[in-house]
């Protein structure tokens, strides 16, 4: 499963260190399809299992395989030394140094990237593994010496096929941002409480000399983080936390956020160059460990001035000023709400224009029916495409999508449900006009038409 982004991140760390790569997946598309390309590790499909001869030195297994793949049923009949991607982490390059985890439903990826980038700004040395390709770095992982700080994005999703405890048990945290708790990943937890059971558990590793940040605004996450040992300092806008946020605002030129943190008996201005109150937390959670760490208030600020973002996360396509089509992972309605919400505070003024697909393995099930429609209520319109790999699950089981349209047009929104990408695409140019945002929001490639749509959007504007 090589193109997975912490198979594909970790592929590269190894590769860096003179190791030879090879790697098969089926499911092939950028960012990580890119990256693997770009570091010159060759991607073989299908899976087969002549894809193992000759025999490697160790079958690194990531969690997306199950029983019945042809080379995880090779790999165990021929007795190949094999691994999962979390472990080989954790012996490789997370033990020996600091580990700084950042986990929570919410916001993981864009926060370890904030992180890497502060840290390595105020010079600290960090490696990092990150499950995106931040702008600034060009990379999702980079390897560092023993002793230094190693920053990873921490999964509460399974381990592999042999090991189901989630991926962050492997990570051996020093230090853990908890940006929030939500239930997720439907095919392995029952319920909200198995989520709460699986950070409770992965906190009694963390040291009582370490440091748990946590939105303190999220009651799950402040009930994980105080069945710890560790000491904690909680965020939020909420006046009982350590740290409280204020005048959260969007900048002038509507390209990032400004507010101000007290802290401390202390109140600093601070400003990001990202969209949405969402960010304001994933960085407040990044300045409150760079202090716990040392750093200076003005260096911190200088970095986030630096930052980048990461691919996929709020990512503008189009060059032109007039039409803006943006592509963004969102696919839990909680995320969906904030990256909508985040952009209509930026530009109030202009239509919004929302293509959705749900594609994960929870998005595609009926566990948020409830939440979908007003997820999109700061939309102008909707469009939703079919859900990915639905004859997998049974009907009464999934997502309704055509119920989700009827709620948001009985409310007098313009939505409809598109089953033909070159459908969604001749429909977003023949309603495009000046001012408008097209937002795209998958976790897969969406066919590329996000892409399309701006090329043809800059040709005609």
């Amino acid at each position: 499963g090589i193109c997975g982004t912490g198979m594909a991140s970790l592929a590269v760390l190894l590769k860096n260190r003179g190791h030879k790569i090879t790697g098969s997946d089926e499911n092939i598309y950028p960012p990580m399809s890119t990256f693997l390309e770009e570091n010159q590790i060759e991607i073989l499909t299908p899976y087969q299992a002549s894809n193992l001869h000759p025999s490697p030195d160790s079958v690194v297994i990531g969690n997306s395989l199950s029983r019945g793949n042809p080379e995880i049923e090779y790999a165990l009949e021929a007795h190949l030394p094999y691994i999962s991607m979390a472990e080989l982490l954790k012996d490789s390059f997370i033990r020996g140094n600091t580990s700084i985890v950042i986990a929570g439903t919410h916001g993981k990826t864009t926060t370890t990237s904030l992180t890497a980038h502060v840290f390595t700004e105020c010079g600290l040395k960090s490696g990092f593994m990150i499950g995106g390709i931040p702008e600034n770095f060009g990379t999702s992982s980079r390897d560092v010496e023993k002793g230094n700080y190693f920053i990873v994005e921490g999964d509460e999703y399974d381990t592999c096929f042999f090991d189901k405890r989630s991926k962050f048990f492997h990570y051996l945290p020093d230090r853990l941002i908890l940006t929030s708790i939500e239930f997720d990943h439907a095919d392995i937890f029952e319920n909200i409480d198995q989520i709460k059971s699986s950070f409770k558990l992965m906190l009694r590793q963390i040291p009582k000399n370490g440091l748990i940040v946590v939105n303190g605004d999220d009651e799950n996450a402040v009930e994980v983080a105080k069945s710890g040992f560790t000491p904690y300092i909680s965020f939020g806008a909420d006046h009982s936390n350590d740290a409280v946020i204020k005048n959260c605002r969007p900048s002038c030129d509507s390209r990032g956020m400004s507010f101000d943190l007290s802290y401390r008996g202390q109140t600093y201005p601070f400003s990001i160059p990202l969209l949405g109150e969402f960010n304001v937390r994933n960085a407040v959670s990044v300045i409150l460990l760079a202090l716990h760490e040392g750093v200076d208030v003005n260096s911190i600020q200088k970095a986030l001035n630096s930052f980048k973002n990461v691919r996929r996360r709020q990512q503008l396509l189009t060059q032109n000023p007039s039409i803006q089509v943006f592509d963004d992972f969102a696919h839990h309605p909680t995320a969906i709400y904030e990256t909508i919400t985040a952009i209509r505070h930026s530009w109030p003024d202009s239509r919004i224009h929302a293509i959705y697909e749900a594609r994960t393995a929870t998005s595609i099930r009926h566990h948020h029916q409830d939440r979908m429609a007003s997820a999109f209520q700061s939309a102008d319109s909707v469009v939703f495409y079919k859900l990915h790999g639905q004859g997998r699950i049974d009907p009464d089981q999934r997502l309704d999508l055509e119920r989700i349209v009827d709620e948001l047009k009985s409310d007098h929104k313009e939505a409809r449900l598109i089953v033909d990408l070159d459908a969604i695409l001749t429909h977003c140019i023949s309603i495009a006009r000046a001012g408008d945002l097209f937002l795209f929001m998958s976790n897969g490639a969406f066919g590329g038409i996000q892409h399309q749509l701006a090329a043809t959007l800059d040709e005609k504007c």
